[in-house]
């Protein structure tokens, strides 16, 4: 009997040793679980303030860049559209004419056929190439000089309205593509505007406050940086007219000491009337830039308030180019409509040298202008959201400075 028990004592214990293994294997895979729980990645992190200016910052530059693009491609619309209005009433002139010169084709025809004879006028006039028709059945010895101008006039007109139309199709294809071109700038500046709307949008009314105090931050190290450019220039000029009052003092006594050899005071009269005619013209050409400046300053500070709309040019809102493009056109100049067209016109200058009046231009990519007002400041229609503003012009990277005129 004994040895009949121990079978079911190791049978037993066997039984027992698998519920053992699953309660370990359920153990082990809590702990897995657990650890994987732990190892699982946490929620991204939210973006900080600086992080969020400088991308709300990056969405209106390029919302900038594609207002830009619109502003160009809606100049190219405009004028391919008056081009094709031009070209199809010259098609609809033309067809007018080719129209009656068809009809006194076919006055020849009705008295051909009125007389009984063969109608070869009415199937000249049909036919494809007229001229052809009529050189390879000799029709000029049948017709007067008369009908025979009337078949060359036709076969002009024919092939001028059909180059006209030609010209038209293509130019229609042209506008077309200049749409395009506008639908997809103008869907360009919506995305980036949207987006950067939606970044602000996401802020606390704690993470407005601090973000504001960050652009505030901002604005005064431009202030700063514009302080010190007027306080750099303000001192180079009064070393400037220092030393132009010690050169004209030391002329005079030049010339005081040479008052008494006659020939000498007599070349000392030519040169000084040289000299004044020299620095007449050079105060004329200074003069005449300040009256232009003034106008466009004086319609510039006039602008100050209203909202920055992409596209506007005036006279309600206004986009940086509309403004300077209006403002100059109070002065008299014409500028062309983009900040990349507008950089090309006049003198560029070095920043240090930059006069009331002259256009500061902003970004590698040329996507942003203002009108320079002196001390380091400028008056520019900013961004959406923003209006007409002074501004220091270090509130963005500089590019290049251009004076017009």
């Amino acid at each position: 009997m004994a040895s009949h028990r121990k079978p079911r004592t190791r049978i037993a214990a066997l039984r027992a040793t698998p519920a053992l293994g699953i309660t370990t294997a359920a153990l082990t895979s809590v702990a897995l679980l657990s650890q994987s729980a732990q190892a699982a990645p946490s929620a991204p992190q939210k973006p900080s303030l600086e992080e969020v200016q400088k991308k709300v910052d990056d969405f209106y530059h390029q919302a900038g860049v594609a207002t830009q693009k619109y502003n160009s491609a809606k100049e190219r619309t405009d004028k391919q559209r008056k081009k094709v209005d031009t070209l199809l009433d010259d098609v609809a002139e033309r067809t007018d004419k080719l129209n009656e010169a068809r009809q006194e084709l076919g006055s020849f025809a009705a008295a051909q056929y009125r007389t009984g004879a063969v109608s070869e006028t009415a199937t000249m006039m049909l036919a494809d190439d007229p001229q052809g028709y009529f050189d390879q059945n000799h029709l000029s010895d049948r017709l007067t000089a008369r009908q025979k101008k009337a078949v060359d006039d036709y076969q002009t007109k024919q092939a001028a309205a059909t180059k006209q139309r030609a010209k038209a199709a293509k130019s229609l294809q042209t506008l077309s593509d200049s749409r395009d071109d506008l639908k997809t700038s103008k869907q360009t500046v919506q995305k980036k505007l949207g987006q950067a709307r939606t970044l602000l949008s996401e802020l606390t009314a704690e993470e407005k406050a601090r973000l504001a105090a960050i652009e505030k931050k901002k604005e005064e190290a431009a202030k700063r940086k514009a302080a010190e450019l007027a306080r750099k220039q303000e001192a180079e000029a009064e070393a400037k007219r220092k030393a132009a009052e010690e050169a004209a003092a030391k002329e005079r006594e030049e010339n005081d000491g040479n008052d008494e050899t006659p020939d000498s005071g007599s070349d000392t009269g030519s040169g000084t009337g040289t000299d004044t005619g020299s620095g007449s013209g050079s105060g004329d050409t200074d003069s005449s830039y300040a009256t232009k400046a003034a106008k466009v300053i004086n319609f510039a500070e006039a602008q100050i308030g209203k909202p920055y709309v992409w596209g506007a040019t005036g006279p309600d809102s206004y986009d940086c180019s509309g403004l300077t493009q209006d403002a100059w056109k109070a002065a008299g100049i014409s500028l062309p409509r983009t900040t990349w067209d507008q950089v090309k016109v006049g003198t560029t200058v070095k920043t240090a040298d930059a006069k009331p009046g002259d256009l500061v231009f902003f970004y590698d990519d040329i996507s942003h202008v203002g009108i320079y007002v002196g001390d380091g400041k400028m008056i520019h229609a900013p961004k959406p959201g923003a209006n007409v503003r002074t501004e220091s012009i270090y509130y963005m990277p500089i590019h290049s400075v251009v004076r017009p005129a």
